[in-house]
């Protein structure tokens, strides 16, 4: 038998290579790597920012500064909450500016301010507060085509000037008027009616809008006299009143001359019921004159603050943040509301652009619906009598007025 013989060397190289392959472990893998993280996507480039000044006067000092105060903050109120929304404007986030200035209730002073504000470019102004300085102001803003609304300056005047520029957002002294003398003779039985005035473009508008009525009404009119706005003393006066034996005594005139006027009629005996309107119809009014407050029918040219139709919130938000409401704060706050929506609507808060909208205005504020007329007025306007009693202002009744789109 032939045999095949194998090299040894051979033998050993196969042996070799068996024990080698049966005991070699097979690596891991190495893992794929991770793909790169895509990049992330640029943020957003913020919006360019600008400043929008709206200008705001009113008296800060002097007796009526309770008042001035209170529309100035009502006014500040509406640029915070403004600023809080981020309006924005043309592309640009606007932060509104409030520029306040003091009037202090002086038509040469206000005439001052007013081109004051002229001069630092504002957009727009809300005020002034009193009639008297209003009025001359108004020509400047006019000239200059700002946009001007007053959420107190009640004067039929104003808004008879026309001037494009000149807005208010409250009922006027022809309404204010009618509806307090009538409800002197209508409805407080009055036959005799004393009629006192403090020679202000307010003050004796009104007074001549109660007279007109009264006597429509059926009253007559025994006593026509007049005093000033910073006059405390009334016993000359009163005293001629008094021996003309009236029913009723009406003043216009605001609360300062209101209170110590009240007192001094007290202190005299005058027996007739004390009525006065607006300016007078105040919180300030009950603590100047104190007890002889009680009984007094007042009249404002708006809805009582408890009935404004969107005011709850604001009520809450103003009373926590400076206090008691006097008078007009809620009418400032939709007057620089008015002036930012028209703003908005024309895309500009350049005055010759936004101007037009201001008169085309439909705005839901939170003291009702707000519209214009083709003067300026505020169309169907509220007025609201009320009575003082234990130190409150209590409603009697409210006419007029607009609630707000549902």
């Amino acid at each position: 038998m032939n045999h095949v013989r194998i090299p040894g060397v051979l033998v050993v190289l196969a042996a070799s290579m068996a024990i080698i392959g049966c005991g070699k472990k097979e690596e891991p893998k190495a893992a794929a790597p991770a793909p790169a993280p895509a990049a992330a996507a640029p943020a957003p480039a913020p919006k360019p920012e600008m400043v929008v000044k709206i200008g705001h006067v009113a008296p800060l000092t002097g007796p009526i500064a309770h008042l001035g105060k209170d529309n100035e903050n009502g006014a500040r109120m509406a640029v915070d909450d403004a600023n809080a929304k981020k309006v924005e404007i043309d592309g640009k986030v606007i932060k509104f500016e409030l520029l306040g200035e003091d009037d202090q209730a002086d038509p040469k002073t206000g005439a001052v301010v007013a081109q004051k504000l002229v001069d630092a470019k504002v957009a727009g102004v809300v005020g002034h507060l009193n009639s008297g300085t209003t009025i001359p102001a108004s020509a400047i803003y006019n000239q200059a085509g700002l946009p001007q609304i007053s959420p107190s300056a009640t004067n039929p005047k104003y808004t008879q000037q026309g001037f494009n520029t000149a807005f208010r957002v409250m009922a006027n002294d022809i309404q204010q008027g009618s509806v307090v003398g009538t409800y002197a003779v209508k409805d407080m039985g009055a036959k005799k009616v004393a009629i006192i005035d403090d020679r202000t473009a307010y003050g004796q508008g009104l007074a001549d809008e109660v007279e007109k009525a009264a006597k429509a009404a059926g009253a007559t009119i025994v006593a026509r006299e007049f005093t000033n706005d910073k006059a405390t003393d009334f016993k000359a006066i009163l005293t001629k009143i008094k021996a003309k034996n009236p029913d009723v005594v009406f003043l216009g005139g605001m609360d300062a001359v209101g209170g110590p006027m009240l007192k001094q009629m007290k202190e005299l005996g005058i027996k007739a019921k004390f009525t006065t309107g607006d300016g007078g119809c105040s919180p300030e009014l009950i603590k100047l004159a104190g007890p002889a407050s009680e009984g007094v029918i007042c009249s404002q040219a708006g809805l009582p603050p408890e009935k404004l139709p969107n005011g709850q919130k604001f009520l809450e938000d103003f009373t926590k943040k400076y206090g008691q409401i006097q008078i007009y704060s809620p009418y400032s706050y939709d007057a620089v509301m008015v002036l930012i929506d028209a703003m908005k609507r024309a895309n500009s808060a350049d005055p010759v652009k936004y101007l037009p909208e201001v008169g085309k205005t439909s705005y839901d504020g939170v003291t009702g619906k707000i519209e214009f007329d083709e003067k300026g007025d505020i169309k169907n306007g509220a007025i609201t009598v009320f009575e003082i009693k234990d130190g409150k202002l209590v409603t009697l009744k409210s006419e007029g007025g607009s609630a707000p789109a549902k």
